[in-house]
């Protein structure tokens, strides 16, 4: 593909952004080559700056579960652009937005005790909130978290994260001063004995287990019921509360995300990405005792100028109004078609999947663990990246992350790219 123009502005961009990119693994140094540099995109298809076109498995990293700029989010977005952009002041969307997600959760996850909302503008903010949250209600200091699971880029919890430490081959970040790690615990994933042994060491001091329930930034880790059922027995048991990050999972491997999969409601729960229906948005929700002590009501401070925004606001509930259950249907339907469809070619590699979301893995038996995952897979999927990004397919730029389906994807768009997958791990 003649890629001049994504050549020449990565030029430009390393003059005056550092690395070129505004977000790390942007920068496919993990697959090699120039990033490529988007134009334009409708339902499932993007197209760059040289005019070629790719079917998007990457899907703005997970939000757009209802494809590029789908008409009825446009227009709600259009209707709130010609009042205003901003107030900074509450605003009718936030309540609309609010109230929907609380009734949607309730239907979908009826024992589940998630009663209030707060609104921000990214899953960083939602989840560095909710850890304030729970020292706050707790008067507990540490946090048990686990190795592989990326809960965003505040200081504490750049401790053994997800793909993007993964991929740059670092397990933390120059800069975070270890003082500000000392309060967070770091296990294995899929490790009863090391759970056990955390609260034996330090229980009366954990204020939270935190967990992406479908552990999805380092590899698709999908987790036994059995042990997500354990860290709520432990959290209960041991006077902490349970965070489920949700911020990948949310409204995407169900109604109700996984709390509504596995059948477990966490204390707190945290948002993103599709919440927002392409707009920046994130969001904690929680029981009401615990939500109580932020500001104002509560002594736990958390603001934002742009918490809330009425554009992002309408550009959510929107695309939570077209997930109805036919949307799921479909996206199961297309993904179970894949996942079968691949793992009955007898290749060394297999996919991994739960509901839209998919990952490629070397061996015969899906990792469950950051450790379990071989590094030198990673350099067979930047091959694959290349390969597919040469046929028009395009995945996000490291092994680590996962590939997203959308509603608007066919299923001759995914029967072809089933088709390249295999022809290219055939002779891997």
């Amino acid at each position: 593909m003649n890629q001049t123009n994504s050549q020449s502005l990565y030029a430009r961009a390393t003059r005056v952004i550092p690395g070129g990119v505004n977000s790390p693994v942007r920068a496919f140094r993990s697959v090699g080559g120039t990033p490529i540099y988007m134009e334009s995109a409708t339902g499932s298809r993007l197209r760059d700056a040289d005019g070629n076109v790719y079917v998007d498995f990457c899907n703005s990293w997970g939000p757009l579960i209802t494809g590029h700029r789908h008409p009825a989010i446009l227009s709600a977005i259009r209707s709130q652009m010609l009042r205003s952009l901003t107030f900074g002041t509450p605003c009718e969307q936030e309540v609309l937005l609010a109230e929907h997600v609380i009734q949607l959760l309730k239907r979908s996850v009826p024992d589940c005790r998630i009663e209030k909302i707060r609104f921000m503008s990214s899953g960083t903010e939602a989840v560095m909130t909710a850890i304030r949250l729970a020292r706050g209600f707790t008067n507990r200091s540490k946090i048990l978290k686990f190795d592989g699971c990326y809960h965003g880029h505040s200081d504490s919890l750049l401790a053994k994260a997800g793909s993007g430490m993964a991929t740059l081959g670092v397990p933390d970040s120059a800069g975070v001063p270890a003082s500000f790690t000392t309060e967070t615990i770091v296990i294995p994933l899929d490790d009863e004995a090391a759970l056990e042994n955390a609260f034996v060491q330090h229980g009366r001091d954990i204020a939270a287990i935190l967990i992406e329930p479908v552990p999805a930034n380092n590899g698709l880790l999908l987790q036994r019921k059995e042990f997500l059922q354990k860290l709520k027995y432990m959290a209960v048991a041991g006077g902490a509360l349970l965070i489920f990050d949700e911020v990948i999972s949310g409204f995407r491997v169900a109604p109700g995300g996984a709390a509504q999969y596995y059948g477990i409601c966490p204390d707190l729960v945290t948002y993103g990405k599709i919440i927002g229906g392409g707009m920046p948005v994130g969001a904690l929700a929680g029981r009401n005792d615990v939500m109580d002590r932020l500001a104002p009501d509560g002594p736990v401070y958390q603001a934002g100028t742009l918490s809330g925004n009425p554009v992002a606001m309408s550009a959510g509930l929107a695309q939570l109004k077209l997930l109805e259950q036919p949307a799921y249907e479909h996206l199961e339907t297309l993904g179970r078609n894949l996942e079968t469809a691949f793992n009955a070619a007898s290749l060394s590699w297999k996919m991994v999947r739960i509901g839209s979301i998919f990952w490629f893995y070397q061996g015969q038996e899906p990792p469950r663990r950051a450790d379990k995952i071989g590094r030198d897979s990673m350099k067979v999927y930047a091959e694959f990246h290349r390969y597919c990004l040469e046929r028009g397919m395009y995945l996000a730029p490291s092994g680590y992350e996962v590939g997203f389906l959308s509603t608007p994807m066919t299923e001759q768009e995914v029967s072809r790219f089933l088709g390249l997958a295999v022809d290219f791990f055939k002779s891997r």
